[in-house]
């Protein structure tokens, strides 16, 4: 805390307190606040495969998507039961029992990735209502069909 005192030997004596704490704090969240700003700017210039900073050479080639990755492939984990979405095609895999169905989502996982070998990104959604658990069984079943980049889709199932 600063403090000022003019000392002086006339009768009006000045004492003056600042509280610097606000200040220091305004500080420290303008700090954090253009850290984060500053990773966000670098990782949109990354999506955008801007070449702001340098020129883009001629001889490098472009970079291609892998193949088939423009397939929609979505499971989505419900309350009565998996949906594995392909494209066009939806595949339901129901309750038995009142438990879901593993073993049967690994066969139709493993079929899908006999159809598009060359896939390994999916997309796992879940109903808000439902346990955990479930979401992480559902991404157990695409790693152990050959999917290991798993996206998780936010918002529920649609």
């Amino acid at each position: 805390m600063g403090h000022i005192d003019d000392a002086g030997g006339d009768d009006r004596k000045i004492a003056v307190d600042i509280n610097l704490v606000p200040f220091i704090d305004l500080m420290s969240v303008c700090i954090i606040f253009l850290l984060i700003t500053a990773v966000w700017s670098q990782v949109s210039m990354i999506q955008i495969g801007s070449s702001l900073y340098g020129k883009k050479a001629e001889d490098i080639e472009s970079v291609k998507p892998p193949p088939r990755a423009e397939i929609p492939f979505r499971l989505d984990v419900k309350e009565g039961g998996y949906l594995v979405v392909v494209g066009q095609k939806n595949v339901s895999v129901p309750k038995v029992s009142g438990e879901y169905d593993d073993l049967r989502l690994v066969a139709e996982l493993k079929m899908v990735k006999d159809l598009y070998p060359e896939k390994v990104d999916a997309i796992i959604s879940m109903s808000d209502d439902l346990e955990y658990g479930y979401l992480i069984k559902g991404m157990d079943a695409l790693l152990t069909s050959g999917f290991p980049e798993i996206s998780v889709a936010t918002g529920g199932v649609k």
